[in-house]
């Protein structure tokens, strides 16, 4: 690893596994200084475990995103324990259980989606925002899906939760470059445990493997978490407001 994020502080949501494990352990060999949430605390603890093993600093925080409160105890325990935010991933995502068409969807599922996904990216973005402005740095990963730009069947509060994600993600590059943050929106395709929570999501995932350009199914570490390191360091100080895939080119992003 060269180094990329020697010495930045980063937050990773989602860290328990999937693309948000895969970043967390990325992020650690490129030198960064960790804080990792997920709901699961034990398994994050585990992660968390697993960098300082290798050499690395990380702290796990149980958080659940459809709380505020845990959000900010998120913030409060990185600032605590290194003084300061460089870098927010926001990977975590929740209603990850139940997806139908749309004429099905309840209004429930959508104020799931909708508040595990935007409005924590938002609070998080808020909770962060005095640190990095004050250090006139700062890196914002949001995390939005293929299915916002190409939607299939079944995905209708999902596609529209990420859809706003990267509606927030813009408007923040709008407003926070003048003090050095960009703001931008990384759509992977990695296969993680999320695909293997539901009937749509197993489907997603055999017709991923089958379709791909590269006629593979990349993985969180070595094939979707490169990209956030980059979006992560100091190299991508010019690119703010965008929406890159990780996917092996299933997704066209206009």
């Amino acid at each position: 690893m060269s180094g990329r994020l020697d010495g930045r502080v980063a937050i990773v949501t989602g860290a328990a596994g999937g693309i948000g494990g895969g970043a967390a352990r990325r992020f650690a060999d490129e030198g960064a200084l960790l804080a990792l949430s997920d709901i699961n605390g034990p398994a994050v603890e585990a992660v968390a475990q697993e960098v300082r093993d290798k050499g690395g600093r990380a702290i796990a925080v149980r958080c659940d995103i459809a709380v505020p409160e845990q959000i900010e105890a998120v913030v409060d325990a990185t600032v605590q324990e290194y003084g300061t935010v460089d870098i927010l991933a926001n990977i975590a995502q929740g209603g990850l259980d139940e997806h139908h068409l749309l004429e099905d969807a309840t209004p429930e599922e959508g104020l799931t989606a909708y508040q595990t996904g935007p409005l924590q990216s938002m609070i998080f973005m808020q909770k962060c925002l005095p640190y990095m402005k004050e250090r006139r740095y700062g890196r914002v990963i949001n995390t939005a899906s293929g299915a916002a730009v190409s939607p299939r069947p079944g995905f209708a509060t999902y596609a529209m939760a990420k859809g706003a994600v990267m509606a927030l993600t813009r408007v923040a590059s709008q407003e926070w470059g003048q003090y050095g943050i960009t703001t931008n929106t990384f759509l992977p395709v990695g296969r993680s445990d999320a695909f293997d929570l539901t009937e749509q999501g197993r489907a997603a995932a055999a017709q991923i493997e089958t379709h791909s350009p590269l006629r593979r199914f990349g993985t969180p570490y070595d094939d979707v978490a490169p990209l956030l390191v980059f979006l992560a360091s100091e190299e991508a100080g010019y690119i703010n407001g965008q929406a890159i895939g990780a996917d092996g080119g299933i997704t066209f992003i206009a």
